[in-house]
């Protein structure tokens, strides 16, 4: 005579056995909130598993009836009932990575979401600029850009647009060093000042090496009631209007009506025009000691860098000059 846990684990043991027919690995998506009788269904029909009966029998007795987890699953072939099951509790189910590079903007990582994600750009920027959002994470700004932190986060495959905004808020959160504000401070920038300053460093400096320099240029710009002409800010004024860089810059783009627009409006623009470092931060906040208030760029990616304007046209001079 059987007992009956015996029993229990005998019929457990023969349900384990049990597989479905598909041949190749399977995706199918476990909606949120999906009953058990649901799941075995779909289950089912993908031929993931032998029977949806034996399924939710199974998922009984374990008790991980109330531990199956949605998203998107892919079952690799010939897997046993209990293989599926425990996939299911555990959450194992399809990831996406999500990055978004150093000094990058919302429109690159809407970018990434879309083509990783599946998420809609248009869907992706206005969660970007929700005003719950901005409001829970403080932010003064239209957008969350500047503050999210550059940094390669993985993802459930069936994510949504605010839970990436979500990870990336929080790890700028995280990574930012308590120093700083008092060190803003000191020089007159508010939290907000500081990252749009650093991003615009971000965006000038082809080589790390040239942060504190440009950093000192801005700064002392900045001192003494220069305009700071920076020419990120233009091209992220073409990416708030068209949602494009330009390839090129010519003499209309320093004319276009922008407030990002620093040739026509002094001081920073409203918001930061991407998402900097730490080292750019910290670029912003000890800049190089020097008086410059020029730069040009060379071919090699390093920029030169003047005191008067008159230098700065000689050394733009200089780098046009035909080489032998």
């Amino acid at each position: 005579m059987i007992r009956p846990l015996g029993g229990a684990l005998l019929i457990i043991g023969l349900l384990s056995s049990c597989s479905g027919s598909n041949t190749t690995s399977e995706r199918v998506i476990i909606p949120k909130g999906a009953s058990v009788r649901a799941v075995s269904e779909s289950l089912s029909a993908h031929d993931v598993i032998a029977s949806a009966t034996w399924f939710r029998i199974q998922a009984r007795l374990t008790g991980l009836d109330r531990r199956l987890q949605p998203g998107l699953y892919e079952f690799a072939p010939h897997l046993a009932t209990g293989a599926v099951l425990r996939q299911l509790a555990t959450g194992d189910a399809v990831r996406v990575r999500i990055t978004l590079p150093e000094g990058a903007t919302i429109f690159d990582l809407a970018r990434a979401a879309e083509q990783r994600a599946g998420i809609p750009r248009e869907q992706f920027l206005a969660a970007a600029r929700d005003t719950v959002l901005l409001r829970q994470h403080r932010i003064t700004g239209a957008s969350v850009e500047g503050w999210l932190l550059p940094e390669t986060f993985d993802f459930p495959a069936l994510v949504d647009a605010r839970s990436i905004l979500e990870r990336f808020l929080t790890a700028r959160r995280e990574a930012w060093d308590s120093s700083w504000d008092a060190r803003a401070a000191a020089v007159g920038l508010s939290e907000a000042d500081l990252l749009t300053l650093a991003s615009i460093v971000e965006a000038e400096a082809k080589l790390p090496a040239d942060r504190p320099r440009i950093a000192a240029v801005y700064r002392n710009r900045l001192r003494i009631g220069m305009p700071l002409q920076a020419d990120p800010g233009i091209q992220y004024a073409y990416l708030l209007r068209d949602g494009t860089r330009k390839s090129r810059m010519y003499h209309i783009d320093y004319e276009f009506q922008s407030p990002w627009n620093t040739y026509l409006h002094p001081g920073l623009p409203p918001g930061p025009i991407g998402n900097p470092t730490r080292e750019a931060i910290e670029a912003v906040l000890s800049p190089a000691q020097t008086s410059d208030l020029y730069f040009v760029a060379g071919p090699d990616g390093a920029h030169r860098f003047s005191r008067s304007y008159d230098e700065h046209l000689q050394a733009i001079r200089k780098l046009r000059r035909p080489t032998k």
